[in-house]
């Protein structure tokens, strides 16, 4: 009886140190969803949290901005590292009827993913697809003539080159 008793206080003992060790341990915290790091966009820094930000437009404002997640994902080894990036749209809106879209890339580093600036590349304009060849990001969208207004439908194609110098997104110019 007196082994079972001191088997079974070892027992105790070894799980309560192991739960002891595994809540004193420390988790590391890496960031490792491009959807949860912040981009720069006109100059402001855009903490997405879930492909989500919103913040005043003004102080004391209740017009509210809010910036998201559209898609349109592609990946490539940007940056020239070894690793394989992400790239993707946010639209950023507010009080307004404007819908305005950025270009965004989310570099893979040891540590997790870093956010890029974004590049605008339109209002109310229809995305098609993003690709990547030839070292370079290529973005597809639908777009109004520039005589159009917005209450037209956009039908003409478009299509932007893009590349990644540094942690800079920067357009091509073709």
């Amino acid at each position: 009886m007196k082994k079972f008793i001191l088997l079974f206080a070892l027992i105790l003992v070894l799980i309560a140190g192991w739960l002891w060790f595994k809540k004193s341990t420390p988790v590391a915290t890496v960031i490792n969803d491009p959807k949860n790091i912040a981009y720069e966009i006109e100059g402001e820094s855009i903490p997405l949290k879930d492909g989500s930000y919103e913040t005043e437009a003004a102080p004391d404002s209740v017009e509210i901005v809010t910036t998201e997640y559209f898609g349109n994902d592609v990946t490539g080894d940007f940056n020239n590292d070894g690793t394989q990036d992400a790239a993707f749209i946010l639209t950023q809106g507010g009080g307004g009827t404007g819908v305005f879209y950025y270009l965004v890339v989310a570099l893979k580093t040891a540590d997790g993913y870093v956010g890029t600036n974004g590049l605008a590349f339109g209002d109310r304009v229809a995305p098609q697809s993003t690709e990547w060849r030839n070292d370079e990001i290529i973005l597809n969208y639908a777009d109004r003539k520039p005589d159009e207004t917005f209450s037209v439908d956009p039908s003409v194609g478009v299509s932007k080159y893009f590349q990644v110098q540094g942690r800079q997104l920067v357009e091509i110019k073709k």
